[in-house]
């Protein structure tokens, strides 16, 4: 029935109208910018956990060890790097949920228990350190999805329901009694499941993943403002043109995202194997270029998240070895292999 595979990612974490026809070369580099070892998360080591940032904090909860599915819940301090564990998640344990936030609000939901794909909501307030039960996703229960926040809005994207998707719905946690659901309208180009969302300047960004057994290469964003789906370059080399000549790898699925600046990247998942082949992307250019490639174990179902203008890669697996570790991107510092 479904293709069941035990990677996430995340997220989440996101538009420009493409740029002239005009595509210069790109130079790159596999050492630019540094991979930097941090306190390991205190946590169990797991794979497809859920994330998301509230102001200074970014947390980290569920996930899958190959045995367990969890429902501890932690939270990370990059400034004095340590862990410290909080109300713990109220749902059923599962892997492969979406996380965002609103405002001072996370938020975990969807996934999958071992049986079922799942499609309820939870709310976790910072300020009380408690979690309430929200009105349940009104798409189809799924996992691999995508989720993110826009100023007050919640949404949600792609995954698998038994079959890949690209429907997009929104949320206001404000709306009736639990918040209410609204389906928009769907990215513009192929299904995905384990794709990458990015939010920059109130835009979201989709990328990657896959459909059918294939990586797919196209790549979007959306104006939530305007309800539309813009289509930007390709990230494979389907051009005629010598900018996308190096786009050999950028795809992938069940890789991780971040945002630092005016730059996005990605990082980790898998293209047939698993890859540590780390991307940076230009927001104004609407190119790609090479980082430092990840400096630990290839992986697949980590999490990201950037806090206090830092990114941070954690968790996840490789075949059967499953990993507690988190390293900070310094995607401006001299690469460093003794760190």
């Amino acid at each position: 029935m479904k293709r069941l595979k035990y990677y996430f990612f995340l997220p989440v974490s996101i538009v420009l109208i493409l740029i002239s026809c005009a595509k210069s070369t790109s130079t790159s580099t596999d050492t630019s910018g540094n991979w930097l070892k941090r306190s390991e998360f205190d946590g169990n080591a797991r794979t497809e956990a859920a994330s998301f940032v509230i102001g200074d904090t970014a947390y980290i909860g569920t996930g899958y060890d190959g045995t367990n599915r969890y429902v501890d819940f932690w939270a990370y301090d990059p400034v004095q790097n340590f862990w410290t564990q909080h109300a713990q998640f109220p749902g059923i344990a599962r892997n492969s949920a979406v996380g965002f936030s609103v405002g001072t609000f996370g938020y975990i939901g969807t996934g999958y228990d071992g049986v079922n794909m799942l499609g309820d909501i939870y709310e976790f307030s910072q300020a009380t350190n408690s979690w309430k039960r929200k009105a349940d996703f009104a798409g189809t229960p799924r996992y691999d999805a995508v989720g993110f926040g826009i100023n007050t809005k919640g949404y949600i994207s792609t995954g698998f329901d038994g079959g890949y998707t690209k429907d997009l719905w929104e949320f206001t946690p404000t709306g009736g009694t639990n918040g209410a659901w609204v389906q928009k309208v769907s990215l513009g180009g192929s299904k995905r499941s384990g794709a990458i969302c990015w939010v920059y300047n109130n835009k979201a960004y989709i990328l990657t993943g896959i459909n059918n057994g294939t990586e797919v290469s196209d790549f979007w964003s959306f104006d939530p403002t305007a309800g539309t789906w813009t289509q930007l370059r390709d990230i494979a080399n389907t051009s005629a043109d010598s900018y996308d000549d190096d786009y050999t790898d950028i795809v992938r699925d069940n890789g991780v995202g971040l945002v630092l600046g005016a730059k996005g990247y990605v990082a980790v998942g898998e293209n047939g194997a698993y890859t540590k082949k780390t991307w940076e992307y230009d927001f104004a250019s609407d190119l790609w270029v090479r980082k430092t490639p990840y400096e630990r174990s290839e992986r697949i179902g980590a999490v990201a998240f950037t806090v206090k203008g830092r990114g941070f890669v954690a968790t996840g697996k490789n075949s059967t070895y499953y990993f507690d570790d988190i390293d900070e991107w310094q995607p401006l510092i001299t690469y460093n292999a003794n760190d």
